[in-house]
């Protein structure tokens, strides 16, 4: 974890923060793989410090894409506002990303999936910009092929991780299956989260869901963000959420989100519901594959609850029970 007194002096160096002393600089307990975040006492800001990033950018790369992602959706009223950028340094190798403290609570599922379902519309609502005016956030033309073929590179660390035979054949066979599926709609495409899983939201004192995470955000389909935050690989990855989404609630889910955007675009992105739950769900196993594989060198001083936790929900999720349960979701049309 990064010693807070590393960023003091380059945080006295921003307008209004001349002042700050080392006892207003609160390290924040360690949730996720790739952060460490640091609250900035009575100011409402939090800086974000990379560990590494997700992304395979360099560090000025990094500190690049995430400040113009939470730029670009501030708007939507439901991400933190960016403050400002501390650009790599000597003792900040990554750099750090000043946003604005969102005070709440983890989400309780499934009482607060429509609140998450509201803030995703809130992101899907932004103006889509101009093919040029989108970089550096990442916009693939054809976003369904752009995650298989992520799912394609990450595959590779399946073989790494000593998957028993019939979690290994099942994989083989949704890989096939997935690549070969084709939809006639036209992909919507609009400002997603990417890695919208509840435990990258807070709740406020109002209710309302605020999305944290903007490391992997990028123009892409929809559908993508409304399965990753009820997948139960998503649902269960975070020890502070952990709850898995019954049916029902998915479907309510998916009901409050379609009712909070523009009809047209409900329904561009009914077709791919399906398709995109399925890849979306192979992007996350093959990402768990490689933190089964790697996790320990690519998170270094994890602590031990919170590593024994992600190391187990990453097992569980490559059990062949557990693949058998998810894939019941499309099969069941055959």
């Amino acid at each position: 974890m990064t010693d807070p007194s590393l960023i003091l002096a380059p945080l006295r160096r921003l307008p209004g923060l001349a002042a700050l002393a080392a006892d207003d600089l609160e390290a924040m307990p360690l949730k996720g793989v790739a952060h460490d975040h640091v609250r900035l006492k009575g100011r409402g800001l939090v800086v974000r410090i990379p560990r590494w990033s997700q992304q395979g950018l360099d560090a000025a790369a990094n500190l690049t894409y995430q400040a113009a992602a939470f730029r670009r959706a501030a708007p939507s009223g439901h991400t933190p506002e960016p403050a400002a950028v501390l650009e790599p340094q000597p003792g900040l190798p990554m750099g750090a990303l000043v946003v604005g403290e969102i005070v709440g609570r983890p989400p309780r599922l499934p009482a607060d999936m429509p609140a998450i379902a509201q803030a995703l519309a809130a992101l899907h609502r932004l103006p889509l910009p101009d093919t040029d005016a989108r970089p550096p956030l990442a916009s693939p033309a054809d976003p369904a092929a752009a995650t298989l073929d992520l799912v394609h590179r990450q595959s590779v660390h399946f073989a790494r991780t000593g998957l028993a035979p019939a979690a290994a054949a099942a994989i083989a066979e949704e890989l096939s299956a997935a690549a070969a599926v084709r939809v006639a709609a036209p992909q919507p495409v609009v400002l997603a989260g990417t890695d919208v899983h509840p435990g990258n939201f807070l709740i406020d004192a109002a209710g309302k869901a605020w999305f944290t995470d903007l490391e992997k955000a990028q123009y892409g389909n929809p559908a993508i963000d409304l399965a990753h935050a009820s997948l139960p690989t998503s649902t269960l990855w975070d020890p502070d959420v952990a709850a898995e989404l019954a049916p029902d609630a998915v479907e309510a889910f998916l009901a409050a989100w379609a009712a909070a955007v523009p009809p047209e675009l409900a329904v561009a992105t009914r077709p791919w519901l399906k398709p995109m739950r399925r890849l979306t769900w192979l992007r996350t196993l093959s990402w768990m594959a490689r933190w089964t594989a790697d996790g320990a060198a690519l998170s270094p001083g994890m602590p031990d609850r919170l590593r024994a936790h992600l190391d187990a929900r990453a097992a569980d999720v490559l059990r062949a029970e557990a693949i058998e349960r998810v894939r019941r979701d499309w099969r069941a049309e055959r």
